[in-house]
């Protein structure tokens, strides 16, 4: 069973003791960021500093101009960690440590690209863009990913990837002060909102049998009643099956894209095996090829996450079951260690913790008591 700890450049940069403080933990390998989106961190015990701001999606590593040549959509480097290759200078302590280092990537997740170019963003059936996510259906996003992918798989201080935001991102994100939640949605709702009505999503409508103006005529119609406080209409079911199966088949092929750019490496995607999720954790469907395995999210109902291990690991797929191990976001640190059970006997194949950079010293005492270490698996 292999166990890793997620970190950003910034809590290994510039503080020498932090290989050696992960490394107690008695993990396997540290799943560090590559390309990731917008966060305000704590760094509770970096020498230099106690919060970095990371103000917009960014590369944390240096840009092969080639590849990136005639490319509107690109990653921009960033500016708030120092030197230009912040991953390798963190990565190379980390090896040091003997630690193996998954590259930790976010893909469909970018509100610097999608402020810039619009045109590339989900559109819901108001016609309303969310910037902070890149429709998947269009060409350009999609080979944008298998490029940002390909560039990192190039490196030689990786073991693997895992994958994050691996397909639509929707409706719901975390904002700044969000002021969204005025009239509650449930998820049904919420996943009607989340539909792209961009001009490649309306070319995969016609393609399965959906005209895209009466689809958003009759998402309209839906969401309208609730917004409206009256009573909501029934969706179609077939209508609701043919979208479906347009966002299995598209999801499918960027998953495709991505995994080959990849290639050699191990690939992990973050994802729930209810093929109608979107997010960082998107869906996928279980009777079909996944790269080599799921990461799925356990941080809050242990019934939940239990099943969708289960289903996963029946269908055959490697299931690395990944939890909150910071008290201080919501993360139940007394009870991981009936959790991990649980998730093992579900059949949980890896475990992660998220997030060693974040916790604090308590959090950290927890999971080094949990002597993670009797349970070392390989990195291969």
């Amino acid at each position: 069973m292999g166990v890793g700890a997620y970190l950003y450049p910034w809590d290994v940069v510039g503080d020498p003791a932090a290989p050696a403080r992960v490394a107690d933990l008695g993990v396997d390998d540290v799943v560090l960021a590559a390309a990731y989106h917008s966060t305000r961190a704590l760094t509770p015990f970096h020498p230099q500093h106690r919060i970095v701001v990371a103000r917009h999606a960014a590369a944390y590593y240096p840009l092969d101009p080639t590849r990136w040549a005639g490319r509107r959509l690109r990653p921009v480097p960033a500016t708030w960690v120092p030197g230009e290759d912040a991953f390798g200078a963190a990565a190379a302590p980390v090896r040091a440590a003997g630690l193996g280092v998954h590259a930790w990537v976010v893909l469909a997740h970018n509100t610097r690209l999608g402020e810039a170019f619009p045109d590339v963003t989900v559109t819901n059936a108001y016609g309303d863009s969310y910037p902070w996510a890149l429709c998947i259906a269009r060409d350009e996003v999609r080979e944008y990913a298998a490029t940002l992918v390909a560039e990192i798989a190039s490196r030689s201080d990786i073991d693997g990837f895992e994958l994050e935001a691996c397909g639509w991102y929707g409706y719901d994100h975390q904002s700044a002060h969000d002021k969204s939640g005025g009239v509650p949605l449930n998820a049904a709702e919420e996943y009607l909102f989340s539909l792209c009505f961009c001009p490649a999503c309306s070319r995969e409508y016609a393609d399965v049998g959906l005209a895209a103006d009466d689809l958003r005529a009759a998402v309209r119609t839906r969401l309208d009643a609730t917004f409206g406080g009256s009573a909501p209409p029934e969706f179609e079911p077939a209508r609701a099956d043919a979208v479906a199966r347009m966002r299995r088949r598209v999801s499918a092929r960027f998953r495709a894209d991505v995994v080959a750019a990849a290639r050699p490496h191990r690939v992990l995607v973050h994802a729930h095996p209810d093929p109608l999720r979107y997010g960082a954790n998107v869906g996928v469907d279980l009777s079909g090829p996944v790269a080599d395995g799921l990461v799925l999210n356990c941080w809050r109902d242990v019934d939940e996450a239990d099943a969708a291990i289960a289903a996963a690991a029946d269908a055959g797929h490697r299931v690395a079951a990944s939890f909150l191990a910071v008290a201080g976001m919501g993360g139940d640190i007394d009870g991981l260690p009936s959790r991990i059970e649980r998730a093992r006997a579900a059949g949980a194949t890896d475990l992660r913790f998220y997030h060693a950079g974040l916790a604090s010293r308590a959090d950290l005492e927890s999971l080094h008591a949990l002597r993670l270490d009797t349970e070392r698996g390989s990195r291969s």
